[in-house]
């Protein structure tokens, strides 16, 4: 019944957030496909329209109802029904609260039910009204659902969901659950799938992936996963969100022997004062950061590191702050995504009252920033005089005679394009680049070689 509904009806997806969202929207957007329905070029020519939402910081909240209500000054589409729908962690925290706000919104599902989105849109189509699921729990596991990857040379590879560390200021255990690892021959089943496929490169996806097998083998077994997936034969592994408190030695080894796992290390460090990190529950020193990311650099010497760093923590004082800022010299970020404390309803962080003047909050940001981008500045010189490969993703925004891919640092790289040559030859291939030029955000230089 659902794919008869849905069938020749167009679709588009807005997704907001973290990688783990664009994996969800990969999801829902193969399982709109095998129900017959196709993308649309965006919502004033779609049928549905989906918002998959983030709901870590407020600027969130406040874009996606800015985008819904936007919707309902499109002309109706040739079907002459549009319904409009809101996935995520937004939907899993407020479920039909969200009516009471977007009047328009038509389908409401949360971060267990998007295994359900196609019978929960063709509820509406069929039947009007509104349609909601956030259960806690479902039997359905989303990683069993088909997708419709962005790319055909880089695929999210999910290994656990939900998180356990409840730091104080986070909403994500709450709207994600408790993690769940998946099965270890479900995750080399998917990459040696993926690798017969073409697949060149994957980002092993988790709220904590060093948390890996906790609740499967009473340990955390990451390292033994990265190298298990080493061996199937993808060219490049890439893993996204570590935890410092378990980040373990063995998992550091794993990196620096197996070929395939890139020298780059997210690992979130959120403030550089043992006080705040402590209010932050983060279950880590400053002194224990500093020593973890001494052990990385002793077997990784090149290792890109890069962070997260919140500012304006409710109780930061300027001597705490003096000391994220000292952090972030000695560690030598090569990037940094730095935030503005934002308030979560229904987090511990979210009692604290904190008379901190706005204006010196921002001042502090603005401080960090330019300390991220001197470090960053400083790393990428590094790659001056180098020749390194590099994954075509595109071309760039500015130059469309450029090439633009990612260095196995997760640098950005740019070159020029050949006089003739097609950009859809190069993208997802690898190539050498001979660097000439080394900014701040980015890398350049001329292609050495064709591409492979």
């Amino acid at each position: 019944m659902t794919a008869s509904i849905l069938a020749g009806k167009t679709y588009t997806i807005r997704t907001f957030g973290c990688q783990m969202n664009l994996h969800d929207s990969e999801r829902v957007s193969g399982l709109l496909d095998s129900l017959g329905a196709y993308e649309a070029a965006g919502p004033a020519d779609a049928d549905i329209v989906i918002f998959m939402t983030c709901c870590v910081r407020e600027a969130a909240d406040t874009r996606l109802y800015g985008q819904v209500s936007s919707c309902k000054s499109l002309p109706d589409p040739p079907s002459g029904r549009r319904v409009i729908a809101v996935g995520g962690c937004i939907a899993q925290r407020d479920g039909e609260g969200l009516l009471k706000n977007l009047d328009n919104v038509d389908v409401i599902f949360g971060t267990h039910s998007i295994a359900h989105v196609g019978d929960l849109i063709a509820q509406v189509f069929e039947a009007g009204g509104h349609a909601v699921r956030t259960n806690e729990r479902e039997e359905t596991d989303a990683t069993s659902m088909p997708w419709h990857r962005a790319t055909t040379y880089h695929a999210w590879v999910p290994i656990m969901t939900g998180c356990n560390n409840f730091c104080s200021y986070c909403i994500v255990p709450y709207v994600r659950g408790r993690e769940k690892s998946r099965q270890t021959n479900q995750i080399l089943d998917e990459v040696t799938g993926l690798v017969r496929k073409g697949v060149r490169e994957i980002t092993l996806l988790g709220q904590n992936v060093n948390s890996y097998g906790r609740d499967l083998f009473g340990e955390p077994r990451f390292a033994d996963l990265l190298r298990e997936v080493g061996a199937t034969g993808i060219e490049r592994i890439s893993f996204t969100s570590s935890h410092p408190k378990d980040l373990l030695p063995e998992t550091i080894d794993a990196m620096a022997e197996i070929p395939a796992v890139m020298p780059h290390l997210h690992l979130a460090v959120q403030s550089g004062s043992s006080r705040v990190l402590k209010r932050m529950n983060r279950h880590y020193t400053r002194e224990d950061y500093l020593s973890l990311i001494r052990a990385v650099r002793e077997r990784i010497p090149d290792i890109a590191l890069t962070t997260d760093i919140i500012v304006g923590f409710p109780g930061e004082t300027e001597e705490d702050f003096e000391e994220t800022l000292t952090l972030a010299r000695e560690a030598r970020f090569a990037q940094a995504f730095t935030f503005i404390y934002s308030k979560r309803a229904g987090t511990p962080a979210a009692k604290i009252d904190d008379p901190t003047p706005r204006e010196h909050i921002l001042d502090r940001f603005n401080r960090l920033v330019s300390v991220i981008e001197d470090t960053a500045y400083a790393f990428n010189q590094g790659a001056s005089g180098s020749t390194m490969p590099v994954l075509i993703e595109g071309t760039s925004k500015k130059d469309a005679m450029k090439l633009m891919g990612k260095s196995p640092w997760n640098q950005t790289v740019l070159c020029p394009l050949p006089d003739g040559a097609n950009p859809v030859e190069y993208i997802g291939k690898m190539v050498d680049i001979a660097i000439d030029t080394t900014k701040t955000f980015y890398l350049s230089g001329e292609l050495v070689g064709g591409p492979r």
